[in-house]
């Protein structure tokens, strides 16, 4: 027996879900393993391989759950070579994850791994990142590029579409056609509906990829409602032996007061949770991270510096005396805010590195930037013609140790040869070691494309100002 409750206008919504007998044998349920039975084994005779992708949310889990216990049931079938058909649960890892979200995901996906080896299911996990070129602290610090907003979002292309898709298309070259399996839901959001409405074809379970080609997608619980996820979540146990109230607990601390929150009963034990979105903890995108706010809130006040630094991106977007008045090609800017000056870029970094230093205290596993983003956010000075600013002198500052950058001690042996050398022309020493900084860049970086007009650009600034 369900009973619902829901007050129109209002965010207070709640759930009571009794089941008196198996979770299993729920109808619901059963239907949704039958069906993906169905489509793995008769509905579609190919082996083209199946793609799920799993953030760690509720929705992902459940579909992830869903589709274990049907493999589950195809292995206990009579006759030879049931299972052949690969599942892929890709997790994209966008580098910039809520710390409680990407340590949560990181500890499911190693039990989905040994999980699924021990019991002999063809179920294979990958973990995608952006290109080091794409990723969000190398494009803000490095390059300069403003921190997104609504009207250049630059970041869920880079982040999060490429890096998959690049997986994806990877599968297809092989395979011919792969099946992505995603956790939409229709009762998501009115939004949502339509989209789903819009894509799915009468009497057929699969839909062609709006982008991708030779790809279709396959929605298994587009119909379930909000307290039927959590229903499952709470009442079946993790096939791959994880504890799943910790992700209730992490939903129901990340609910802020305006959240829809439902309440969802299949024991004494359980209480309310909500239906909270979790992402980067850096997107300015948003308003406020409600999440982060309530996670805060609820108990975890060691990520504070974290939500007050998302802040400061956030404010200091717009602040003209930050951006250089012209675009990285050259132009002029739209009202001359073009990429941000290199002092400012400076110190968003050292400021990330001091959030970094703190969070550490907490958990010295944390890390808000990787030694590859930190290297390349260097080259990206040098290309930019920036070498004012040493990435190893921020880090140094805030650690009071030593950060050593790729050639470090050859570079000193150089630098110390160079001034020896050209102690009588100090300017053409130090053009020089700029220009032997630009070529060992795009040596760190493995690409020398562009090395010629970098090269040519700063002889011809050096000599303009040589003249002036």
């Amino acid at each position: 027996m369900r009973e619902a409750s829901k007050k129109t206008g209002s965010t207070f919504f709640y759930v009571i879900i009794r089941i008196g007998h198996d979770p299993m044998k729920n109808q619901r349920i059963e239907y949704i393993i039958d069906e993906i039975v169905d489509q793995y084994m008769f509905a579609d005779k190919t082996f083209r391989p199946w793609i799920i992708g799993f953030s760690g949310g509720k929705d992902s889990t459940v579909l992830l759950m869903l589709v274990w216990l049907a493999l589950r049931r195809i292995k206990d079938m009579p006759g030879p070579l049931q299972l052949q058909r690969p599942v892929y649960v890709v997790c994209n890892d966008t580098l910039v994850e809520n710390p409680i979200i990407s340590t949560y995901v990181d500890e499911v996906l190693v039990k989905i791994e040994i999980a699924a080896r021990e019991e002999g299911l063809p179920i294979l996990v990958q973990k995608t990142i952006p290109k080091l070129e794409d990723s969000f602290w190398v494009n803000v610090i490095g390059k300069g590029y403003p921190v997104p907003n609504t009207a250049f979002r630059w970041c869920t292309d880079r982040m999060k579409i490429k890096p998959t898709a690049n997986f994806i298309t990877e599968q297809v070259n092989a395979c011919g056609e792969a099946i992505i399996l995603i956790g939409t839901r229709k009762a998501e959001s009115a939004t949502r509906a339509r989209s789903i409405k819009k894509h799915e074809i009468h009497g057929k379970r699969l839909t062609h990829h709006t982008i991708l080609q030779n790809t279709y997608v396959y929605a298994p619980i587009k119909e379930l409602l909000l307290e039927e996820v959590w229903y499952i979540i709470n009442a079946i146990p993790s096939p791959w032996g994880f504890d799943n109230s910790i992700l209730f607990n992490i939903y129901m601390d990340a609910s802020a007061d305006d959240y829809e929150c439902p309440t969802v009963v299949t024991d004494k034990s359980h209480s309310s949770c909500g239906q909270s979105r979790f992402g980067c903890w850096v997107c300015t995108v948003v308003k406020d991270d409600k999440s982060m706010r309530a996670l805060i809130e609820n108990g975890r006040e060691w990520m504070r510096p974290l939500y007050d630094f998302r802040n400061d991106l956030e404010r200091q977007r717009n602040i003209i005396s930050n951006r250089i008045p012209y675009r990285r090609d050259g132009r002029r800017a739209v009202n001359d805010m073009g990429p941000y000056i290199f002092s400012y870029r400076a110190k968003t970094l050292k400021r990330l590195l001091e959030v970094q230093r703190l969070l550490q205290q907490h958990d010295p596993k944390i890390k808000l930037i990787s030694d590859q983003e930190l290297i390349a956010i260097q080259v990206n000075w040098y290309r930019d013609f920036n070498f004012g600013y040493r990435v190893s002198e921020i880090y140094n500052s805030v650690y009071k140790e030593s950060f050593v950058m790729s050639e470090k001690v050859k570079n000193t042996l150089e630098a110390d040869l160079m001034k020896e050398v050209c102690s009588e022309s100090p300017k053409e020493g130090e053009l020089i070691e700029q220009l032997l900084l630009l070529q060992k860049s795009k040596s760190l970086m493995q690409r020398r494309r562009g090395l010629k007009s970098e090269i040519e650009t700063r002889l011809s600034d050096f000599v303009k100002n040589t003249k002036q």
